[in-house]
């Protein structure tokens, strides 16, 4: 498989491409979330949380699934309408790899969700044919974070020390990989 699926649905949620015409549903979310998302993402500010913003992400997200570099999904309950989270598949950790990343809306957090989701988003991307390890990177302070590789299986990798970027960040980060078998990376 070239890319993932565009629609995903798993345990009552469905994770769909995101595609310009979300940007009001994904501003809203931003907006309603900003202080939950500040401490850990460097992007969350009230520029992000416009609807012109998001945008002008859309159109950047629509062309990074188009080209294969980054592959982005909406986390909606299984009515559609509320949006729960983005999630993505990046491909910025070099060959044979794709790095899993995501957000969660406040209202969200606690339900299992995030971890549904990468449950399904890791079996998606090792379904590419050219994935054999898929990360989850995680500054170390982000405890809730790191409990989604943990309870999927992900094995623990290394410790990078990294660039604080956003508040609640200590500047060492967290790579793990799945399968736990994969070969470590050359890092």
């Amino acid at each position: 498989m070239d890319a993932p699926p565009s629609r995903i649905e798993t345990d009552g949620l469905v994770l769909r491409r995101e595609r310009p015409g979300d940007e009001v549903l994904v501003a809203a979310a931003v907006t309603a979330s900003l202080e939950h998302l500040k401490p850990w993402m460097p992007w969350a500010g009230p520029e992000a949380a416009t609807v012109e913003f998001q945008r002008k992400r859309a159109v950047s997200v629509e062309q990074e699934w188009d080209d294969g570099s980054a592959y982005s999904f909406l986390l909606l309950d299984e009515s559609e309408q509320s949006l729960l989270g983005i999630f993505g598949l990046h491909r910025r950790i070099g060959p044979g790899a794709i790095e899993l990343g995501y957000w969660l809306d406040r209202d969200a957090t606690g339900h299992g969700y995030a971890t549904a989701a990468a449950r399904a988003l890791t079996d998606a991307a090792l379904q590419l044919d050219d994935v054999t390890r898929v990360e989850i990177h995680c500054d170390e302070a982000n405890e809730r974070s790191q409990r989604i590789p943990q309870r999927l299986g992900y094995r623990l990798d290394r410790m990078e020390e990294d660039t604080i970027e956003a508040a609640a960040e200590v500047g060492r980060s967290m790579i793990w990989v799945y399968p736990p078998d994969a070969a470590p990376s050359a890092s």
